[in-house]
């Protein structure tokens, strides 16, 4: 599996880019938000990616952060669709806003994808609840405020944790630690919030 490029933008086109890391030249598949984010050709770049292999073919897609990964994977587990569907649906709609209308089950903002029909917009919006980082009260659960909060995030999601129950319990350790609150502490009183 390969998670992860860091190299030089070597070449880019509508839909991907190549990396060169120690003279191979890697060709992944990426988001036009993510194109946007990589920069110049000829500068250095580090890319998240996902390797999908077929029998017919091995493709790399590529990410500008973990959020968008998530949001890939989770995309990809609903049937038909595939991996570049998934990036028109995240060149449209970024991990947030997708998890925004999933939970609102708002077809007509999944169906503006390339490719996306009303009938694959209402299976993704059937299928996605509460997988993509909705609270269970029907909003977006906020962002963890500052590194720590992400990276306790990170631990809670990376121990199984629902990315919605992950985030509340994180929001709620941080609320009553402070924005200043170390990682273990943060972590710690998740866990015991995650836990009730």
């Amino acid at each position: 599996m390969i998670a992860r490029l860091s190299g030089t933008l070597a070449e880019t086109s509508s839909d991907s880019a190549v990396i060169d890391v120690g003279g191979v030249g890697y060709m992944v598949h990426l988001s036009t938000r993510a194109l946007d984010a990589l920069g110049p050709v000829g500068g250095q770049v580090l890319v998240l990616t996902e390797l999908q292999v077929r029998e017919d073919a091995w493709t790399l897609f590529g990410f500008a952060s973990q959020a968008e990964r998530d949001a890939f994977r989770t995309l990809t587990s609903v049937q038909g669709v595939g991996g570049r569907l998934a990036l028109a649906i995240l060149s449209v709609l970024p991990p947030d806003e997708l998890a925004r209308a999933v939970a609102q089950e708002d077809k007509a903002m999944i169906g503006r994808a390339n490719g996306v029909g009303p009938k694959l917009a209402a299976r993704i919006a059937n299928e996605l609840q509460g997988k993509l980082g909705v609270a269970a009260i029907g909003g977006i659960a906020p962002a963890p405020r500052g590194n720590s909060a992400r990276d306790a995030l990170s631990a809670l999601a990376n121990l199984g944790f629902k990315p919605a129950d992950a985030s509340a319990a994180v929001n709620a350790a941080q609320d009553e630690l402070g924005n200043e609150a170390t990682l273990d502490a943060l972590v710690r009183l998740a866990l015991k919030k995650a836990a009730r």
